[in-house]
């Protein structure tokens, strides 16, 4: 494992979980495994994550755009949400982790928004990490419902600031990333904490997802420790 003692290490780190069915179409497997692959690998990140003194992680699990994909396919990931939010209960207690929700609750299936809340609600005194769901999330999505409920308070628009706008944001207590890795090659947030993201460092890898490995991660740390952030000073 990295030695990050003599490293900067990034307290936030966000995930753009890409490549799960390039994965799977490269191995002849049903594109379906490939996003069971990946689910798996979210576990073993987390772990790694936690073991490298990674106080939050941010992890882009469907996106508002997402719902545009096969029918089969949404439906199969809403039921490995459904399920997986209730298998992984014990294990995220043990933890001591923290769920938190980033998206639009109500455009879940029911099943789904049951067994969300439940595990939101079991872990929410968790101090050891915390782990954020961006589901049916959208970074244009996020700012336009905090403008939404901004003009349900029009006395304190008048005062609007950078740092009161973020109470509208679907967690305000979250800090900001400060690395945001994307893999399977593509280059771009594509909607991921748009706002949150402003001074985040990007990394890119052409890992796929599910392949993404401990390794993979230290090479992105390191790569972090290296640059020098000053944050438009």
């Amino acid at each position: 494992m990295l030695n990050t003692k003599q490293l900067a290490v990034p307290q936030h780190i966000g995930f753009i979980m890409d490549g799960n069915r390039r994965w799977a179409k490269e191995r002849g497997l049903h594109t379906l495994e490939g996003h069971r692959r990946g689910y798996d690998n979210i576990k073993k990140v987390l772990q790694w994550c936690i073991d490298r003194g990674v106080k939050v992680v941010t992890v882009y699990a469907f996106s508002t755009e997402n719902w545009n994909r096969p029918k089969n396919e949404v439906k199969y990931l809403m039921r490995l949400l459904a399920w997986a939010f209730k298998k992984e209960l014990i294990d995220l207690q043990k933890k001591n982790v923290k769920v938190n929700f980033f998206g639009r609750l109500e455009g879940l299936p029911k099943n789904v928004q049951k067994e969300l809340l439940v595990l939101l609600e079991k872990t929410k005194y968790n101090t050891k990490a915390v782990l954020n769901l961006a589901i049916n999330y959208g970074g244009r999505a996020e700012i336009l419902d905090a403008i939404k409920k901004l003009m349900k308070k029009s006395a304190e628009a008048f005062q609007l600031t950078e740092l009161n706008f973020r109470n509208f944001l679907y967690n305000s207590s979250v800090p900001d990333p400060d690395l945001i890795i994307r893999t399977s090659g593509e280059q771009r947030l594509s909607g991921f904490l748009l706002w949150e993201a402003a001074y985040a460092e990007l990394y890119f890898t052409k890992r796929k997802w599910p392949e993404f490995s401990e390794k993979d991660l230290d090479v992105a740390i390191e790569d972090f420790a290296q640059r020098k952030r000053n944050f438009g000073a």
